[in-house]
């Protein structure tokens, strides 16, 4: 047996438990002295991080589109689709509103020929879009011209649409002698006013125009047709209705279509838009000038009393050159421009107070009820201010001076109203008759 004494055993993990205490002691003394640098570090990059992303959040928030409420006085200017379309031609135009005290401008959407001027993935809209004329980047430039604190209306030429009656036959004012689609002496074919289901695709045309950035609609050629062959003519969707109250319902209908964003089904109009409002579109309409001074409905069915609840402006086309010699007097209305802007504006403004105070009225006369059933309609919220004309700024009739124009204006305020539009079809405006910005 072997007895001789035993060298001591060394544990075998015991060096390692010393390396490791004295680790452990250098990692703790480091990070004693280093590890506030090391996560301050950490949570700056953390706070980085957060920034960023609350930035990017807040930045899906912004809207893509942001409208600006109506302008007070607003002074406009024409543009039609095809120099929409053309920036070279339309910069000059922002150029002008840039300078001058012009504030706004109203583009056409859907001009003479049906067609549409701006692309839209909508299908119902899309086979409709002019390859001729119109703005590919309509978004863009309207974000632009609201950069620029310029307010924007889309123009919606409405029953005079020969694109949609090509692919609608069925929906077109009609020949009485053969039942084929009639045409005016220019060759364009109308709608039929009854026809509802057009109606839907305007109101789809204005909620795609508001969805781009448009501020305002505007609906021209809102009328039946007048030139034309009318004693071979006929009205499939209105028989039994007349005009002026055909036309009443389209206008009933659009009008509740954006002020409550569901199909109308009350038939009485909602409580009027506030200017500053811009969670739906203002909405106006052109007229003829003589539904200023005319009770009738022209035989195109316009009534102003019937468009005044629906609209929170009315803009009559009280052009002098449209008017027929003898008018108020004058052989050459064209040549007495403050004259006939002057008389037409007051007789629509003083409708406009009498329609609005026929609520309260006790009176018993047809007119007056008829009056006080177009005020309830509109909730006795109907005013003056509501008339909004179009002027005048091109040659018919007489040779138009920058005098000639400002007169209108002038015209415009004297009956006690503040807004205005020029209208050129060609889009080139009397630069000397407007003001400096």
């Amino acid at each position: 047996m072997n007895t001789a004494p035993q060298k001591k055993k060394v544990m075998p993990h015991a060096h390692k438990i010393v390396v490791g205490s004295l680790v452990t002691a250098t990692i703790l003394c480091v990070g004693f002295f280093v590890a506030p640098n090391v996560f301050s570090s950490t949570y700056t990059r953390m706070a980085e991080r957060a920034e960023v992303l609350a930035e990017k959040i807040e930045k899906k928030e912004v809207p893509d589109v942001v409208h600006m409420p109506t302008p007070e006085p607003m002074k406009a200017i024409y543009m039609s689709q095809c120099v929409v379309g053309t920036p070279s031609f339309r910069d000059k135009l922002v150029v002008l509103i840039d300078e001058t005290e012009l504030n706004s401008v109203i583009i056409d959407v859907k001009d003479f020929s049906g067609k549409i001027g701006f692309t839209t993935d909508n299908p119902i809209l899309a086979p409709a879009v002019s390859d001729a004329c119109g703005a590919r980047d309509m978004k863009a430039f309207i974000k632009t011209l609201h950069s620029k604190n310029i307010y924007v209306v889309a123009r919606i030429t409405v029953f005079q649409d020969p694109y949609y009656t090509s692919v609608h036959p069925e929906l077109a004012v009609k020949k009485a002698s053969d039942g084929s689609v009639w045409k005016d002496h220019k060759g364009l074919a109308f709608i039929d006013v009854g026809a509802k289901p057009f109606w839907e695709y305007i109101v789809e045309l204005g909620r795609e125009s508001y969805k781009i950035g448009f501020d305002e609609l505007n609906l021209d050629y809102v009328r039946y047709p007048s030139d034309g062959n009318m004693k071979d003519i006929a009205f499939t969707f209105s028989k039994g209705v007349s005009k002026a109250e055909m036309l009443e319902r389209f206008f009933s209908f659009f009008y509740e279509s954006f002020a409550t964003g569901e199909t109308p089904t009350s038939g009485l109009r909602p409580s009027r838009r506030d200017s500053s409002d811009i969670t739906r579109p203002a909405l106006s309409v052109d007229l003829f000038g003589y539904t200023t001074t005319n009770t009738d409905d022209l035989g195109i069915g316009q009534v102003l009393e019937r468009a005044l609840p629906y609209f929170d402006f009315v803009m009559p086309m009280v052009y002098p050159s449209h008017y027929n010699s003898g008018f108020i007097g004058i052989a050459k209305p064209a040549t007495s421009p403050y004259e006939v802007v002057k008389y037409s504006m007051d007789r629509s403004t003083q409708r406009a107070r009498l329609l609005g105070a026929a609520e309260v009225s006790t009176a018993t006369s047809t007119i007056m009820v008829f009056l006080r059933e177009q005020s309830q309609k509109g909730h006795g919220n109907i005013n003056a201010q509501q008339m909004r004309p179009w002027l005048q700024d091109f040659d018919m009739g007489a040779t138009y001076t920058p005098e000639m124009v400002r007169a209108q204006m002038q015209a415009t305020y004297d009956a006690g109203l503040t807004s205005w539009a020029l209208w050129d079809a060609g889009n080139t405006y009397t630069r000397a008759a407007l003001l400096n910005q």
